[in-house]
């Protein structure tokens, strides 16, 4: 059965908590905080961007998954933030991890769920042993205009996951999705921010489409959530996350593990990812995880995963999320305006 072989995760060290970018805009910290369920995001530094947490996570998926990069016929990042408009941020991860020549390699986008799209891409040539292995990565430096309410979120970091058939920590049992036109969120080439439909961007875009995903998903596993251990869905801030799960019949002791977005803020592709990742840092044999992302515009994208014995062997090959999130050190607004390129000279 196809799986996951190997993972990693990467989110930058700095982090602007929720009271300092208020102090600046005049908005009430304690507020906004308790709304999003938002504490604090990371911030890339001046010489970070998707590509390079790209590199990093898939470097951490390679030692776990202890294979020659040689092996790996597909890379796909996905992300709404590559660095190049036109030159691909996957032959630079191609590279840097010694998997070229021989394999075929692209961006995605998809708003918020181009990673988990990724997944399904390599899991089909897989399975259909065109590869055999691939590597799919999930990743942001995500923006927020100046004042907007986005600024309380958008963050960055990601995560990268091999997928192959033998020796997977985890078997990716089934996947669904759902997709429709619904233009909650966006940005046109050239602009420096995207922009957003406000409370429009909820019942008809984020819950629709997490929730049809994950009906659809248990519909055709004939499952319920009493079935799994875990659960993570896409996290645009903690209140939707949070109230996904809850519609969804999950308990809060089975989607606490993916919750991440408190204390990191959205990193969009990557965001899922993540959460998975640290889910997959603690579960043990025979655990099962739902996971359904999500991506404006707008889809999700459905998995269920059962964890196998090899987790125990390869967890500790690579540095874990909770370790990575945990080193932080915090900066004050000029300098985050100042790594995210808000201040033109």
């Amino acid at each position: 059965m196809v799986g996951i072989v190997g993972y990693g995760a990467y989110v930058p060290s700095y982090r602007i908590k929720v009271e300092e970018i208020a102090k600046v805009w005049g908005d009430d910290p304690v507020a906004l905080s308790r709304g999003l369920v938002v504490n604090e995001k990371s911030v890339p530094s001046a010489d970070e961007d998707t590509a390079t947490i790209a590199v990093t996570a898939a470097r951490y998926a390679l030692a776990r998954a202890q294979i020659d990069p040689q092996k790996i016929g597909a890379i796909y990042v996905g992300s709404e933030s590559h660095p190049y408009a036109v030159k691909p941020s996957a032959t630079i991860v191609a590279e840097a991890i010694n998997a070229t020549p021989d394999l075929t390699a692209a961006d995605l986008e998809f708003a918020c769920k181009a990673g988990t799209t990724g997944i399904q891409m390599t899991m089909g040539l897989v399975d259909s042993d065109m590869i055999e292995y691939g590597l799919a990565i999930g990743a942001d430096t995500s923006q927020g205009a100046p004042g907007d309410a986005l600024e309380y979120t958008a963050s960055a970091g990601g995560a990268a996951y091999i997928i192959g058939k033998d020796n997977t920590l985890a078997d990716i049992e089934e996947t669904y999705s759902f997709t429709t036109d619904t233009p909650d969120f966006y940005r046109r080439e050239g602009q420096d921010y995207p922009s957003h439909g406000g409370r429009f961007t909820g019942e008809p875009a984020y819950f629709k489409h997490v929730l049809s995903a994950a009906k659809g998903l248990f519909e055709k596993t004939d499952s319920k959530p009493e079935d799994y251990d875990y659960a993570c869905f896409h996290q645009p801030n903690g209140k939707f996350y949070l109230r996904a799960g809850k519609k969804l019949g999950f308990t809060s002791e089975q989607i606490k593990q993916g919750l991440l977005t408190p204390n990191i803020g959205n990193t969009y592709s990557g965001a899922v990812p993540l959460a998975l990742s640290n889910i997959l840092d603690v579960a043990e044999p025979g655990d099962k995880i739902f996971v359904v992302s999500y991506g404006s515009g707008a889809g999700s994208d459905g998995f269920t995963l059962t964890v196998n014995e090899e987790i125990k062997e390869k967890r500790d090959l690579a540095p874990k999320t909770q370790d990575i999130i945990d080193r932080k050190q915090y900066v004050d607004y000029a300098v985050y305006a100042k790594f995210k390129g808000k201040i033109k000279m």
